[in-house]
């Protein structure tokens, strides 16, 4: 009969804790449900960032990449051109020495207008000149030569091959002798 002498107010306080764990169980239950969620949605966003970061990036290197792709499309027919070229520049100076106006002339309009063509498309000349300082990387030397004076040592002596570029890559490198 003692257990029925309890008081009904013990009764309920001891049952309050019970109720009372039980609804923050509940609650820390929801709450890390809740924090799941949202640590879930984070990584959600933080990979569709970078997706989309990548993607990006993607884009601009291959309308890079197009971009580079046009400017260089010509690049062999221009390098084919080359020896033209330089045989135009060669008939030209002997053809300078000739003493009839109208081919000279002549040759020299056609000559202009095959320059300018070539010039239209990209192609530019390497600008050396005998007394420059030799660099390796916008020169090839073929040989070296006794300088004629103590300042061209080390330095370019005579250009024997001009070189050309395609907007900013080098399609054919001049051709030096360098003084020793």
């Amino acid at each position: 009969m003692e257990a029925q002498e309890k008081n009904p107010i013990e009764e309920i306080n001891q049952n309050e804790p019970i109720t009372t764990e039980n609804s923050s169980n509940e609650e820390v239950i929801e709450v890390s449900e809740t924090e799941q969620l949202k640590s879930q949605l984070e990584t959600e966003k933080d990979k569709f960032l970078r997706l989309f970061a990548e993607f990006e990036n993607y884009k601009k290197r291959t309308s890079k990449e197009r971009v580079e792709l046009f400017k260089t499309a010509n690049q062999e027919v221009l390098q084919a051109l080359l020896p033209v070229l330089d045989d135009f520049d060669r008939a030209m100076t002997q053809i300078a020495k000739s003493e009839d106006e109208n081919l000279v002339k002549g040759v020299e309009l056609i000559h202009e207008k095959l320059k300018s063509t070539l010039v239209s498309k990209g192609l530019e000349m390497v600008e050396l000149n005998a007394g420059d300082a030799f660099d390796a990387d916008f020169a090839e030397a073929i040989t070296q030569f006794p300088a004629p004076s103590e300042d061209l040592k080390g330095k370019i002596v005579d250009v024997v091959e001009k070189g050309y570029k395609l907007g900013d890559k080098i399609i054919r490198f001049p051709k030096v002798v360098i003084g020793m």
